[in-house]
């Protein structure tokens, strides 16, 4: 129970990497405020699994890209629990197209969502922790997108390198108050956005194809979040955690050559 007595908060929690976060700080004793869209008809919501484990959950609707709706769902939180010492920002959105012919509306909803949502929700965090005088933990899921230039996802790809830089600038604005700030690259992992550009066929022979057989399970990334916000990993601020079951390796441009 590394987190007991910790408030968490944490986006896009309804499903997939953030679901899985909410849940594993939960397990490590942590009350949490998760924050989503929508609510409404969501099978296996991830509130009622955190209050089966006796922890507080707290499900607040929010379009993260909205800077009034976050403030005042960050207020909302911190109202119900009493304070956050912890923030994960894993609200994203994204749409494939090449950037020649993206529509615009979709291309700065991307950027919107996943670069700004994420930097309201940090701004909101920073200003509260500063003002409590408290020590704090910020996790960005970030994504090897940031430097990787994958065709037909500029948008996205822009918004985690600028998220990287963000986290990084702020890492080192916070160092000596006791707030750290750290990104996490998450593998190809199975998340249920996935579905909006592949079909469960494809995601299966993909996965096949992957260093370590298969993708990367929420889960796992979960576990990272854990740590870097465990107090026992004080030291650790402004990097990032890369768990990608090696996808980031020289293998996959090694593949096509037989070596593999």
């Amino acid at each position: 129970m590394k987190l007991t007595g910790k408030k968490a908060l944490v986006t896009g929690a309804a499903g997939g990497i953030g679901a899985a976060s909410a849940l594993a700080l939960a397990a490590e004793g942590a009350d949490v405020a998760l924050i989503d869209l929508h609510w409404n008809n969501r099978p296996g919501n991830p509130a009622d699994a955190i209050r089966g484990l006796g922890r507080q959950a707290l499900e607040i609707p929010c379009d993260v890209s909205d800077p009034i709706r976050a403030g005042d769902a960050f207020a909302e939180a911190v109202s119900a629990l009493g304070n956050i010492d912890i923030l994960v920002t894993s609200a994203v959105y994204s749409d494939r197209e090449f950037f020649h012919k993206a529509d615009l509306q979709e291309f700065r909803k991307t950027v919107e969502i996943s670069l700004w949502g994420a930097f309201y929700f940090l701004r909101c965090t920073a200003q509260h922790l500063l003002e409590r005088k408290a020590p704090g933990s910020v996790v960005l899921i970030s994504s090897p997108h940031a430097h990787v230039p994958v065709p037909s996802c500029m948008a996205y790809n822009m918004s985690k390198a600028a998220l990287d830089m963000m986290g990084k600038t702020a890492a080192i604005e916070l160092v000596s108050q006791g707030i750290r700030v750290n990104m996490i690259y998450p593998g190809w992992t199975d998340t249920p956005g996935e579905r909006k550009f592949f079909t469960e066929l494809t995601l299966r022979e993909a996965g096949a194809a992957l260093p370590m057989g298969r993708l990367m399970r929420p889960d796992e990334i979960a576990r990272g979040v854990v740590f870097l916000c465990d107090p026992a990993s004080e030291s650790v601020t402004g990097t990032i955690l890369s768990i990608d079951g090696g996808t980031q390796l020289p293998w996959w441009s090694k593949r096509g050559s037989g070596q593999f």
